[in-house]
């Protein structure tokens, strides 16, 4: 059963697959990148007014954060219902919540309008985008990763991963053309709910394509082993999250160390760098978000590389080479932004997410490797976004906290080595798992638990 779970599927089929996920990703994380760069340019004016504007942009970043704090929740839901319903269902309710929040969003009135009642209103919208992006992308990446063949799974399982800079390069262009085309005040009017009612349509193709893809193979497999067992009076697990923390502990430590760097490092060199740019060397909006969105396509493209060469070389290698560049990049990245010219500040975040793309390319199928099959949605959305509230989360808060305090890029660029050092130390104690056979791994535990082998979870 195992071999037959885990045998390449036919390369259309999985070109389909590949497609879904990605589109779907990329809808989701155009999504949560619009809020982000709007906290930053715009939010801190119209829900937030009256404030200085470092401690308006403060305030901003809160409501940012929120959905941080709301993906953990998603992730044990989406994944408990993953691991017993299937990947496919869960990955269409979370892109109808999303879509159906940032467009919301988008209709929002202003603290103009109805005063205090709209960052109440902004912060619940952002609770259910975070909330679906919980439960997105461990689904997102588990349905190529569990389609694929093993021998190529890191390149395949990184595409759903360019969904980030996919939503990243298609919202900051949305805001892009719309700041250059419209002046400041038509921009502040109305400008910017243009980007959020787009995703109405964005969601409608999404659901298109997602909806026309099969169950996962491994997936279908390991179910039908459970149903098998449990009609022999086998044991089995009425809870994925309690086979995770049984069997996957580590793993999970793992996964939470290795987002760290990650998490940290992207949203201080795409959104935090939107603040400081403006704020600190009086670059322009206009000029910030066009190195965010040339960055953001050399991002995209080099994520697959990354993926393709972890296949060759071990997940580890590679996801150990981009913690290491974050941290070397750390004080360059700030010194090329000081300089207030707009070629140094695009090498500047070129460079920091070529290192991410290495951390972040082979996550997908890293993770994925890391869990038996009928716990891998739990156990690979919770390391993924637990991590990501002490991470992302709390990121470009503390960093503009640390600008306002000591006027000064050097904590910040230390708070990103600091990170780095964490994702070092958890990746540099994990198992290579590139040559893991995921139709087999609920036969011998990904986390090498023998009772794994006797436990399925339902």
């Amino acid at each position: 059963m195992a071999a037959s779970a885990s045998a390449p599927p036919a390369p259309a089929s999985l070109k389909r697959v590949v497609a879904a996920s990605l589109i779907g990703t990329t809808v989701e994380w155009y999504d949560f990148f619009l809020y982000g760069s709007a906290a930053a340019l715009v939010f801190n004016k119209l829900f937030f007014p009256g404030s200085d504007p470092l401690v308006g942009t403060l305030l901003s970043f809160l409501t940012y954060a929120v959905g941080f704090a709301a993906r953990p929740v998603g992730a044990l839901v989406f994944g408990h219902f993953g691991d017993r319903l299937g990947r496919k269902k869960l990955l269409v309710l979370s892109l109808l919540m999303m879509g159906g929040a940032t467009f919301a969003i988008g209709l929002l009135p202003t603290h103009a309008t109805i005063g205090s009642a709209a960052p109440v209103l902004l912060t619940v919208l952002r609770l259910v985008q975070g909330f679906a992006l919980g439960g997105e992308w461990g689904g997102a990446v588990l349905l190529v990763s569990e389609h694929g063949d093993a021998g190529r799974r890191g390149f395949w399982a990184s595409w759903p991963q360019t969904g980030a800079p996919a939503g990243q390069l298609l919202a900051t262009g949305v805001l892009s053309a719309l700041t250059a085309l419209l002046s400041d005040g038509q921009f502040l009017s109305w400008g910017w709910r243009v980007p959020f009612l787009l995703s109405g349509v964005l969601v409608i193709v999404g659901l298109w394509i997602r909806l026309s893809v099969d169950e996962s193979p491994v997936f279908r497999a390991a179910l039908a082993s459970a149903e098998a067992r449990r009609a022999e009076g086998g044991t089995v697990e009425k809870m994925p999250l309690v086979a995770v923390l049984k069997y996957h502990w580590r793993d999970v430590l793992v996964a939470m160390g290795a987002r760290m760097a990650e998490n940290i490092s992207y949203y201080v060199i795409t959104a935090f760098v939107l603040v400081y740019a403006t704020s600190h060397t009086g670059l322009s909006q206009q000029t910030a978000l066009n190195a965010v969105l040339i960055a953001s396509a050399l991002h995209f493209a080099v994520i697959p590389a990354w993926g393709a060469l972890s296949d060759r070389v071990g997940r580890r290698p590679v996801y150990l080479l981009g913690a290491a560049g974050v941290a070397v990049w750390a004080f360059p990245f700030f010194a090329l932004v000081d300089s207030a010219d707009f070629g140094l500040l695009l090498l500047a975040v070129s460079v920091g997410l070529v290192f991410h793309g290495a951390m972040y390319a082979p996550q997908a199928a890293f993770f994925a490797e890391m869990f038996a099959t009928r716990m891998r949605y739990s156990g690979a959305s919770i390391g993924a976004q637990f991590s990501s509230v002490a991470a992302g989360a709390p990121a470009p808060l503390i960093a503009t906290a640390l600008l306002a305090d000591f006027d000064s890029p050097t904590p910040i660029a230390l708070y990103v080595i600091a990170a780095a050092v964490l994702t070092l130390l958890a990746v540099g104690v994990a198992k290579e798992t590139r040559s893991r056979d995921l139709g087999a791994v609920e036969a011998r535990g990904a986390g090498e638990s023998a009772g794994v082998a006797k436990t399925v979870a339902k």
